[in-house]
C-alpha cells in the first residue's frame, strides 16, 4: 500500500493506492487532508446588462470562458479588427476584436467575469 498526497484545484487529498497482481485494478480511498481555508477571490462586479439599439454592433462572445483583461475603454473609437479584451476559455487566451469600425459604447462584462456563448461583451455604435 503507498500513499500519496495530491492537490486538485487548491484542495489537498491524501491517497492509498494498493497493487493488485492478479487483477489490473486499482483501489483509490481520497479523503481531503487538512488543509487552511483561504477565502476565494471575487470577481469584479458585472455591469449592468447589455442594451443594443438599432444601427448598433454587439460583440457576442463566441465560446465560454472568464475575461482576463479589458484592453479598449467605453467612448473610444475603434477600428475593425482592433482588440477590444481578452477572454480566456480552456486555458488558452483569444483575442476578442471589433468586427466594425465605430465608437466604443459599452463594455458590459468585467474583468475575471465568467460569460457564456452568445453573451454580448461590448456594443460598437
Amino acid at each position: 500500500m503507498k500513499k500519496f498526497n495530491i492537490k486538485v484545484n487548491g484542495n489537498a487529498y491524501e491517497v492509498e493506492i494498493e497493487e493488485v497482481k492478479a487483477a489490473p485494478a486499482v483501489k483509490v480511498a481520497a479523503k481531503p487532508a487538512a488543509a487552511p481555508a483561504k477565502p476565494a477571490a471575487k470577481p469584479a462586479a458585472a455591469p449592468a446588462p447589455a442594451v443594443v439599439g438599432a444601427g448598433d454592433t454587439a460583440i457576442n462572445a463566441p465560446m465560454p470562458g472568464k475575461i482576463v483583461k479589458l484592453v479598449a475603454e467605453a467612448g473610444k473609437a475603434v477600428k475593425k479588427g482592433d482588440v477590444v479584451l481578452i477572454l480566456e476559455a480552456m486555458k488558452m487566451q483569444n483575442e476578442i476584436s471589433a468586427p466594425v469600425d465605430g465608437t466604443l459604447k459599452s463594455i458590459n462584462v468585467a474583468a475575471g467575469q465568467s460569460v457564456k456563448p452568445g453573451e454580448v461583451l461590448a456594443v460598437i455604435g
